[in-house]
């Protein structure tokens, strides 16, 4: 057996997939926020809880935890969320972190590589398999088009701890089917239902659980003049980018006074709603 193959994340599941106790934690992203739900914890799904309801239908005694919480810088996340992940003894984490450090002014991916490495080691050490996430390749929307290197960097140093760490890489930046403005919520940020869907099943291709997750189509895009696509930059300017910028000023978050939606590791069955 070679060395790749012996390394458990790499490993095919001939079976059914090997976890029972799943625990996601990280920013807005794995929280959901884009994909309301009115039914769920918090009001939002999320890639997590849509990849939690596929792995807890294929075994049992599957348990499902999301820690994340909006807003949240790499430094919150590692305080916060590690230590109580840890606690709940998963033997699957999910751990996306440090894009809201890497696309504030002056953002070093390098820094934010570090104490992600350190996290990471916290994870695994318990022996529990971790996915990452790569950050989006941001090429195709104007507002965030001019972070793209900085971004690929941060992927490129993420790669490295995945190679060190024997943890499971989800690649958002070769998800080309996301990279459509019609997968993103009206924010320009924030993934929609159909971005969720489509993290969910790349998700599940990375940890190589089968799953009757069908590709979901956009509808098309209307057409506008150049002077009806300003004036919709101008709407998106005054809800989304100008409150972003103000909190920023006033180091505030988006997260302030919110709480983990899932903070315990329980049945998907036990859950007052059905995802």
């Amino acid at each position: 057996m070679s060395d790749d193959a012996a390394r458990a994340p790499f490993v095919a599941n001939a079976g059914p997939h090997p976890w029972r106790r799943f625990v996601a934690i990280g920013d807005s992203f794995t929280e959901g926020i884009g994909d309301p739900e009115p039914g769920s914890p918090g009001g939002h799904r999320g890639w997590a809880d849509r990849v939690a309801e596929v792995l807890s239908r294929q075994v049992d005694d599957f348990a499902y935890a999301n820690l994340a919480v909006r807003g949240r810088l790499i430094a919150q996340i590692v305080d916060e969320q590690v230590a109580p992940a840890v606690a709940l003894k998963p033997d699957l984490v999910t751990f996306c972190a440090g894009g809201n450090d890497v696309i504030r002014p002056g953002g070093d991916p390098d820094a934010v590589a570090v104490q992600f490495e350190e996290a990471v080691a916290r994870l695994s050490a318990g022996g529990a398999t971790v996915v990452i996430f790569t950050g989006i390749d941001t090429h195709f929307t104007p507002v965030f088009r001019p972070l793209r290197g900085r971004i690929a960097i941060y992927n490129e140093n993420l790669r490295a701890i995945a190679d060190a760490h024997d943890c499971i890489v989800a690649d958002q930046w070769a998800l080309k089917s996301v990279q459509d403005p019609r997968f993103f919520d009206d924010d320009r940020l924030h993934m929609n239902p159909l971005g969720h869907h489509e993290v969910a099943r790349m998700v599940l291709r990375a940890l190589n659980v089968p799953n009757d997750l069908q590709p979901m189509q956009p509808d098309p895009l209307p057409e506008s003049t150049w002077r009806e696509a300003r004036a919709s930059d101008l709407v998106w300017a005054r809800t989304h980018f100008v409150p972003w910028v103000l909190r920023r000023l006033r180091h505030q978050s988006s997260g302030d006074n919110v709480t983990a939606k899932r903070p315990d590791a329980i049945p998907l069955s036990d859950l007052p709603f059905d995802i």
